[in-house]
C-alpha cells in the first residue's frame, strides 16, 4: 500500500521520512527520561534494526490508514462496559460466561489509561530513565480478590469458529499475547495486583450471512489467556542496550521493511 502524507487539514504535504520532534528521538546514553510505548517495544521484538532506525536515528516508517470499523467496535464496547462501570454491576457477558463476580474496574484515571496517544498506563522501568507506556482497552476487577484483569478487544471477520485453542495458537496472534503480557507488567510496576488470567474479547463478523441488509452481525467470544510477564524485564534491558549502541543492529531476516529497503538500495546502486 502506498501512503501519501497529509496534514491535519488533509492537504498533501512533503514526506520527509525523518522525525522533526526531538523528544521522540533517543540519544545513546542520554540521561533525560525517554518514553517508549508498547507498540515500539513490539517493534524491537520484531526487528531491532527497524526499531533502532526509528527511535535512535529518527526515521519515520510509512504510515497506515486507521481501521475505522475496528475503532468503532472498540468505541461501542467501551460505551457498554462504561455503563456497567458506572453502576458497578456485572456485564451481560460476565453472566453468560459464569463470571458474575467480575465488574468493570472503576478508577479516576481510566480514560487516561485508555488514551494511548497522549497518556496510557505509564511506569518507569527499574532504575533507568525509560518510561514504559501503553493504552489499554479495558480493565475488569474480581470482586472476590480485588485483583485487576486486563482486557483487550479484538475485531475480526473470520469464517472459522473462534475457540481459545485456535486463537491463542495462531502465529498471527503472538503479538497480541505480547501485548497482554506487557499491560500486566505495566500495571504491576504501577503497584496494582493483577489476576493470573487476562481476556481477549473477540468480536467476529458473520461472513456467512445471506446479505448485508444494512446490518453487520458479530459473535462475541471471551478468550482466557494465562499471561506471563517474566520475560519482559530481560527484553526491556536488551532494548535499552540496543538504543545505547552507536552501531545499527542487524535486521530480522523475515522483516519485509528491511527487505524492501535492501531491494531499493540494490536497484539504485546498480543503475
Amino acid at each position: 500500500m502506498i501512503n501519501l502524507k497529509r496534514n491535519n487539514k488533509l492537504e498533501l504535504v512533503e514526506a520527509k521520512g525523518i522525525r522533526e520532534k526531538e523528544s521522540s528521538i533517543y540519544k545513546p546514553n542520554q540521561e533525560e527520561d525517554f518514553k517508549l510505548s508498547r507498540s515500539k517495544f513490539e517493534d524491537f521484538l520484531k526487528c531491532q534494526r527497524c526499531f533502532y532506525l526509528d527511535r535512535v536515528k529518527g526515521l519515520v516508517s510509512p504510515g497506515m490508514p486507521s481501521w475505522t470499523l475496528n475503532e468503532t467496535t472498540d468505541l461501542l464496547l467501551k460505551k457498554e462496559f462504561d455503563q456497567c462501570r458506572k453502576d458497578q454491576i456485572a456485564h451481560r457477558l460476565f453472566l453468560e460466561n459464569g463470571l458474575d463476580h467480575l465488574v468493570p474496574f472503576k478508577h479516576e484515571q481510566m480514560d487516561n489509561w485508555r488514551d494511548s496517544l497522549r497518556h496510557g498506563l505509564m511506569a518507569k522501568f527499574e532504575n533507568t530513565n525509560i518510561i514504559l507506556s501503553g493504552g489499554i482497552d479495558d480493565i475488569w476487577q474480581d470482586t472476590n480478590t480485588e485483583e485487576l484483569i486486563v482486557v483487550d478487544y479484538k475485531s475480526q471477520a473470520s469464517s472459522y469458529e473462534v475457540t481459545t485453542e485456535s486463537y491463542l495458537n495462531s502465529g498471527w496472534h503472538d503479538g497480541y499475547k505480547n501485548q497482554m503480557d506487557f499491560y500486566n507488567y505495566l500495571l504491576n510496576l504501577m503497584e496494582f495486583k493483577t489476576a493470573d488470567t487476562s481476556y481477549f474479547l473477540v468480536v467476529n463478523a458473520n461472513r456467512a450471512a445471506d446479505g448485508f441488509h444494512g446490518v453487520m452481525k458479530f459473535s462475541e467470544t471471551l478468550i482466557p489467556y494465562k499471561h506471563d510477564t517474566s520475560w519482559i524485564p530481560k527484553k526491556v534491558n536488551e532494548m535499552i542496550e540496543c538504543m545505547n549502541h552507536d552501531r545499527v543492529p542487524k535486521n530480522h531476516p523475515s522483516c519485509e521493511n528491511c527487505a524492501y529497503s535492501k531491494q531499493i538500495f540494490n536497484l539504485v546502486k546498480n543503475k
